[in-house]
């Protein structure tokens, strides 16, 4: 699935990880017509819960609910994931492939190592997609803006994306990942709750939705400031 331009690619550590935090901004992009793409480093074989094939199987199930046009694996350690110059190549080659406009990372904030490890190896990798001088395939590229997926975070975002329309799709994409968030007594939990995911979301992005007025939404934040050229446009209401 190589050399397919994309509009939006998600880089994330683990399969499901884009699903929960940020997949209903996902469906949203392929409602707006979008080619939207997603990145996954490791196959997940370390999870307490299920196997890299089990996950794969369920990956393809979430992409199809999705919408998406192109799912890849790096097949990076699961567990032992980090920021090296070798990983962020790898990234790298994949950025100069699919040629994304808009990146999702997740926030750099974490308490999973792998996905704090995912963060930096993203960023690394669209930088260094962008060198002239480096040992990959394929002419220098750099995506044009990259955020960062902060649901589930409380630090404060820089915009809010209404996910109303979208949630419930949401919600059916990480449900394909029965190994890891169906119920099933006497298996250890995966965190968040795995048997109240599906609260935990609804809960989580109808907080965020309220703070926009709206039911559904999801956070993220962008590092640099966002230019506007007429504010009499902003969205939103202020009282």
């Amino acid at each position: 699935m190589a050399d397919i331009k994309l509009d939006v690619l998600s880089i994330a550590a683990h399969r499901d990880d884009t699903e929960i935090v940020s997949g209903g901004t996902i469906i949203k992009m392929v409602d707006l017509g979008y080619a939207v793409g997603i990145l996954d480093l490791t196959e997940g074989e370390s999870g307490s819960r299920g196997s890299a094939e089990n996950r794969r199987n369920e990956a393809e199930c979430a992409s199809k609910v999705m919408g998406i046009k192109y799912r890849h694996n790096l097949g990076l350690p699961d567990a032992g994931l980090y920021d090296t110059q070798e990983n962020a190549l790898k990234v790298a080659k994949i950025i100069r492939e699919t040629k994304p406009e808009l990146v999702i990372l997740p926030y750099w904030k974490q308490r999973h190592p792998d996905h704090a490890a995912a963060s930096q190896t993203g960023y690394r990798g669209c930088f260094l997609a962008g060198l002239g001088k480096m040992p990959i395939d394929g002419k220098p590229y750099r995506p044009r803006k990259i955020i960062y997926s902060t649901s589930f975070h409380d630090d404060n975002p820089s915009f809010v994306v209404d996910i109303t329309d979208q949630f419930k799709r949401k919600c059916e994409a990480v449900a394909c990942y029965k190994t890891q968030f169906e119920e099933k007594p006497g298996e250890r939990e995966v965190y968040p709750p795995a048997r109240n995911i599906f609260d935990y979301m609804e809960i989580r992005n109808r907080q965020y939705g309220y703070m926009i007025g709206v039911k559904y939404a999801e956070c993220f934040i962008q590092k640099e400031k966002m230019s506007l050229d007429d504010p009499l446009k902003l969205p939103g209401k202020s009282i």
